[in-house]
């Protein structure tokens, strides 16, 4: 197995406040690791510092050489005044080839609206360009910060669905910050609970029952998690894949 990122107690303060505390994470190949948290917890710098973004004050942050990483942010609201297309906006960065971008928009479900303007589209709609725009460098690792918050229930299932379909057909690695972890409890591999410091990590039904993941998420999240067990044991002991 390859690590494609190890990161060995890494530290990050702001304003004399401690952000992320002697945290240390490994993203393998084809791993789906979930990060979750309270608000505040740090997670989103986590990602940031994995990818780069930041520089930990302490720690080391080792990546495979070459990788691609593909990342959809938080927020990203596009402005009125810049009226331009989504098929524009996926060719922003450099010249991407015509064939890339269809067969992106194919697997993102994102054809019909190629043509449309990125600020008139809903929630769930930009959060597929985002998707497909992070797709186009055929990256090892795809990272997802909070890609859902901003979703109704159904847009929610919808994109976590589309991200499992990902993973599974890309064979690529997925880091995702995430509140709805019984929506990706079947995809995730890895559960990492983090409050400045990593509370507890590993298979997402074991890690329902650690006491720090009660403590912080309450006793309901855990009960639901463990409703889930079910579904998660099935996607593990059958190599191939069935849509539900």
């Amino acid at each position: 197995m390859v690590n494609l990122i190890q990161a060995s107690n890494i530290t990050v303060s702001r304003q004399g406040n401690k952000i992320l505390e002697n945290v240390s994470v490994v993203v393998g190949e084809h791993d789906f690791l979930t990060v979750i948290g309270p608000n505040g917890a740090g997670k989103s710098m986590l990602l940031k510092c994995l990818i780069g973004f930041y520089m930990p004050d302490t720690g080391k942050i080792r990546k495979m050489a070459g990788l691609r990483v593909g990342y959809v942010p938080q927020n990203f609201s596009p402005e009125h005044t810049m009226p331009i297309s989504v098929k524009r906006f996926l060719g922003l960065r450099r010249k991407t080839e015509k064939a890339v971008v269809e067969k992106v928009a194919e697997e993102t479900g994102i054809v019909t609206i190629l043509d449309q303007p990125l600020f008139n589209l809903s929630g769930g709609e930009r959060q597929r360009v985002l998707l497909a725009r992070s797709l186009l460098d055929n990256p090892h690792l795809l990272v997802l910060d909070e890609p859902a918050q901003n979703l109704d229930i159904s847009g929610q299932l919808g994109f976590y669905k589309l991200i499992e379909k990902i993973y599974k057909e890309r064979k690529v690695s997925v880091l995702m910050v995430s509140h709805d972890l019984h929506l990706v409890m079947a995809s995730t591999n890895e559960v990492i609970c983090l409050f400045h410091h990593v509370c507890c990590s590993g298979e997402p039904q074991l890690v329902a029952k650690d006491p720090e993941f009660i403590s912080l998420f309450g006793k309901d999240m855990a009960t639901m998690m463990a409703a889930y067990q079910h579904s998660h044991d099935h996607v593990h002991h059958h190599n191939h894949s069935h849509e539900s």
